[in-house]
């Protein structure tokens, strides 16, 4: 089976005019930033292949996107300048980083010659989370034709994501196309055993995804601090551990869906029990009985390794969230199990697919991103995917096909 194989009906950068036109990009470049420097550059590389090829067909760039929750005002440790220069040293080519969102200098930057300009922060402007009409006719006449390629924005309907689309014609950008085709392929056309790897630490986030997978995986593998809510509704003692009361019923009710329709939920049997999620506190590997008044921080190696042998024997893996508190070493040792077994799996030839957000965090800071066939650049619009709803991003562009 081949990655890619469901087909998206999105209108595709090929069939976009661009030669000689300003291209409006609105890409997802909300990195992480550390004393004014970008920690991890996985979303600004992820954009790379797009902004190449639209330079390459003779674009002029536009290039906006949000980074933090500014809420509209105006933030100095929230200014997109060193995505500006990190961009500019990635597509060896100069980038005019502006300190404005719209305006005549914003204008009059765009007609310039530039070949590329970046605007300023977009929640820098109340007008972009409100999806004021005003604000995205602003953007759109800075340009001639519109990509999205921001996935992880693209579950949200605001001005540079839903206002745009309508007003210019409009494609999606490789990243944003293989996004919804890879995630697409998790609900449409699966290759048996297809196991679902859930961590993370709400399992009222997750809820959704597992009722709509319900009806196309063969197991469902939980860890994380989620687990204990789980663990906690089937009638386990899970000490300090915490459980989300207020969905104790509802996840009784799934977990009863998923026996009737013969899906495996695997859950923890052995946990580090700790005193504290902070590094240093007493903790050690105990059954989960034997937890007291601790916390569960992370699996047990007992857990990991029956995850990891259903895990080897899938065919398809969806993964998302960690099994712990990976941030810390003393409780990524559950994290790393799962992680190496899902890259053995991609070895053998198994579709993995890891969901963005802590996920895709845990791959890169234990050097594996590459252990996945497809690793999403989107946490929550990975999710509402994956739940079976449409993205009001994704819907924007499809307009164009209707």
């Amino acid at each position: 089976m081949n990655a890619g194989h469901t087909e998206s009906p999105l209108p595709n950068l090929d069939d976009l005019e661009v030669e000689g036109r300003r291209v409006l990009v609105r890409a997802d470049l909300n990195v992480p930033l550390e004393n004014g420097a970008i920690a991890d550059d996985l979303r600004v590389r992820a954009s790379l292949p797009t902004l190449q090829k639209l330079l390459e067909r003779g674009a002029r760039l536009v290039v906006c996107s949000h980074l933090g929750r500014p809420q509209g005002k105006v933030m100095e440790e929230l200014r997109l300048a060193p995505v500006g220069r990190r961009l500019a040293e990635l597509l060896v080519t100069d980038v005019l980083a502006l300190e404005e969102v719209i305006g005549e200098e914003v204008e009059r930057a765009c007609a310039s010659d530039a070949e590329v300009v970046v605007l300023e922060n977009l929640r820098f402007e109340p007008g972009e989370e409100a999806n004021d009409a005003d604000f995205a006719a602003a953007l759109a006449g800075l340009a001639q034709a519109y990509v999205n390629d921001a996935f992880g924005s693209s579950h949200r309907a605001h001005a540079s994501v839903v206002g745009v689309p309508a007003l210019l014609p409009c494609a999606a950008g490789l990243l944003l196309s293989r996004e919804v085709a890879e995630l697409e392929r998790l609900l449409e056309d699966p290759e048996p055993p297809f196991v679902a790897v859930l961590g993370g630490a709400k399992v009222s986030d997750k809820l959704g995804v597992i009722r709509n997978l319900l009806e196309r995986v063969d197991s469902v593998v939980v860890g994380g601090a989620m687990a204990f809510t789980l663990l906690a509704a089937q009638g386990h003692d899970v000490g300090g551990s915490r459980v989300e009361h207020d969905r104790l019923d509802e996840i009784r009710s799934t977990l009863e869906e998923a026996e009737a329709r013969g899906v495996d939920v695997l859950v923890p049997s052995d946990v580090v029990a700790a005193e504290g999620i902070e590094e240093g506190s007493p903790h050690e590997v105990v059954p989960l009985g034997e937890i007291g008044e601790r916390m569960g921080v992370d699996i047990g190696p007992e857990t990991a390794g029956r995850f990891g042998d259903v895990i080897a024997a899938a065919r398809t893996v969806l993964w998302n969230g960690p099994m712990g508190i990976f941030e810390i070493d003393d409780y990524a040792a559950g994290t790393k199990a799962v992680a190496r077994a899902i890259a053995e799996a991609t070895s053998k030839g198994a579709f993995t697919v890891a969901g963005g957000g802590d996920s895709a965090a845990a791959l890169v800071e234990l050097g594996m991103t590459d252990a996945v066939s497809h690793l999403s650049t989107g946490g929550g619009a990975s999710l509402e995917l994956l739940e079976g709803k449409e993205l009001p991003g994704v819907a924007a562009l499809r307009k164009e096909r209707n």
